[in-house]
């Protein structure tokens, strides 16, 4: 099987319009979905230079960077920024809330392979670490345990077995200093994948399983800022501590949120936000 394409990235698209970030590669591996000032929107990756289409949502809910598709191929689930996590067609049409008004805040990432379930970080208050929630098909929520530090991210691996996620369980003593971790789909030990001197966010599988990508943050950085040198590291799921490839870029914040491998595993797609010199 054929491995991801280890060549220097090729840009896509640019604009000074819109400020657009977290790219999904929809099923048919022609389009990206990103989001833009406050909207969805994809891009034909084959015809770039015909830019943006709005995905028209009904209501038109103000959307944060954390969206996914669905297994279905057919609708997405957005997280907007009055903190609830919505469900809507792919083409546009109506969206439906599916987080509970229970006083908290809900930061989707992830969606299980069967399309029954959502893995999303909630948040009490924003002065304490968030925990991994699972929203289940009957809307109860299931809250597992990964310990006492702040998690993001938290994703399915392709079969089903697993959630991925960064966390700062292990490293409690040196203040946001995220790395990757994972636990079994419906709880239990937590398994340490990166041991690095960066700050390590975002791990997202390929489709086929066998490889990830995740945004190192310098030493020190504290949250998933926007404006940094950063890289974007692919690895192969069996050794995390050794990228088989590393992209330089200046971003940080919005530029691997989401899930961007393209169907075939062999490519991802990112944002950089270059300073103009």
């Amino acid at each position: 099987m054929a491995g991801p394409d280890l060549s220097a990235p090729q840009l896509l698209f640019q604009t000074d319009e819109i400020l657009i970030e977290a790219p999904n590669w929809i099923h048919d591996g022609r389009h990206l979905v990103v989001n833009g000032d406050g909207a969805a929107w994809t891009l034909d990756v084959h015809h770039p230079e015909q830019g943006l289409h709005r995905i028209v949502l009904d209501p038109p809910i103000s959307l944060n960077n954390d969206h996914v598709l669905s297994p279905d191929g057919e609708h997405i689930y957005l997280s907007a920024t009055d903190t609830h996590i919505y469900r809507g067609p792919l083409a546009g049409g109506s969206v439906t809330q599916l987080t509970p008004n229970d006083g908290k805040r809900h930061f989707l990432h992830g969606v299980s392979p069967d399309g029954q379930r959502l893995a999303y970080v909630q948040i009490d208050d924003f002065a304490q670490p968030g925990a991994l929630a699972i929203l289940n098909p009957d809307h109860t929520v299931t809250v597992l345990d990964t310990g006492p530090g702040h998690l993001d991210g938290p994703e399915w691996s392709p079969d089903g077995r697993w959630i991925y996620f960064n966390t700062e369980t292990f490293t409690r003593t040196t203040p946001g200093h995220a790395q990757i971790a994972r636990i079994p789909d419906g709880g239990g030990p937590l398994q340490r994948l990166t041991t690095s001197a960066t700050v390590d966010w975002f791990p997202h599988l390929s489709p086929d399983g066998r490889w990830a990508s995740y945004i190192a943050f310098p030493l020190g950085t504290t949250g998933h800022p926007a404006d940094l040198p950063v890289e974007i590291r692919l690895v192969a799921v069996d050794d995390w501590n050794r990228p088989v490839q590393s992209y330089a870029l200046f971003g940080g914040q919005g530029s691997l949120n989401v899930n961007s491998w393209s169907p075939d595993s062999t490519r991802i797609a990112y944002m950089a936000y270059p300073i103009e010199t």
